[in-house]
Parts: C-alpha cells; sequence; structure tokens
C-alpha cells in the first residue's frame, strides 16, 4: 500500500536528481523501498511518515550519486502539441536549458529545489527531511534560484 502510495513521487525526485537517467532513478527508487521494509520498524513518527521517506530518498540520491563517476545527459519529455516545428524546437531547448541547469546545482541545492517545486514540501518538511534548519532550506533555495536565474538568463528572449 505505501508503495502505490508513494512510488510515483520517489521516483519522480529520483529522476530530477539523476538529470533524467532512468535507470539510476529506478534503481534508487527500488533502494528506497527496500531501506523502508527494513527500517519501517525505526520509524519513531516525531515527524509526518512522508516527510521521514524523503529523507530516506535524500539519503539514497546521494548515496548513489557518490558512487557515480560521471554526469549523464538530461532527457526532456515534452508531451505538449506543438503548434508548430518551430514552437516545438523553441520548447524542448527551453526544457533542455532548465533541465541542465537544475542538474548542474550542487547536490545540496538541486535536492532542496526539487523538495520545493516538486513535490511542494513546505520549509519544514523540507528541513525535516534534509536534517537541517529551516534557515539553511531558505539559504539553500536562495542560492538555488540565483544560480538558476544565472544560468537561465539567456532564456528571456527566446520566448
Amino acid at each position: 500500500m505505501l508503495y502505490d502510495l508513494y512510488k510515483d513521487r520517489v521516483y519522480s525526485i529520483a529522476l530530477y536528481f539523476f538529470q533524467g537517467d532512468e535507470t539510476s532513478a529506478a534503481d534508487v527508487t527500488q533502494q528506497v523501498f527496500l531501506k523502508l521494509i527494513t527500517a519501517i520498524p525505526h520509524f519513531k513518527g516525531d515527524s509526518a511518515f512522508s516527510t521521514w521517506l524523503y529523507r530516506l530518498v535524500v539519503n539514497a540520491c546521494q548515496d548513489a550519486a557518490r558512487r557515480r563517476k560521471h554526469n549523464l545527459a538530461a532527457t526532456v519529455d515534452d508531451l505538449t502539441v506543438p503548434e508548430s516545428q518551430e514552437e516545438d524546437l523553441v520548447r524542448t531547448q527551453v526544457s533542455r536549458s532548465i533541465q541542465d541547469a537544475i542538474a548542474s546545482l550542487p547536490p545540496k541545492l538541486r535536492m532542496a529545489v526539487l523538495l520545493r517545486y516538486f513535490d511542494e514540501l513546505s520549509y519544514e518538511q523540507m528541513a525535516e527531511a534534509l536534517h537541517c534548519s529551516m534557515g539553511t532550506v531558505a539559504s539553500r533555495l536562495s542560492r538555488g534560484h540565483r544560480m538558476l536565474a544565472e544560468r537561465l538568463q539567456s532564456l528571456r528572449g527566446r520566448r
């Protein structure tokens, strides 16, 4: 039941963390749920279950990233129907630029951005999941925003 409830969220975070690498995302998702089976007796209920699970996801992503020696290219799945080939090309380039910008963030900043904007966690939930203060969460998001703004500055004229 927990797997059915959370598998898509866990996979989505891992997929973005690993820049679209579906194999790595699937591996991490599997690791998280295997870990969940063995670690659930240790869940104390001090925080929401979902926050505790996000911590498992964060740890699994960071552990897997440490083991990786190289970055993989990001992939973009754009499901919208283009109005023209030119618009499709621009949309694909913009999506790719955004994916690349997020992927280029340091892991701690990248995870903060993913948890905030892809899973819509509150600062408090993020602080619990990332094992840091809400001030640190705010700082990481602020730094991530600045870095993304710098890296995406060239997109302003495209749209």
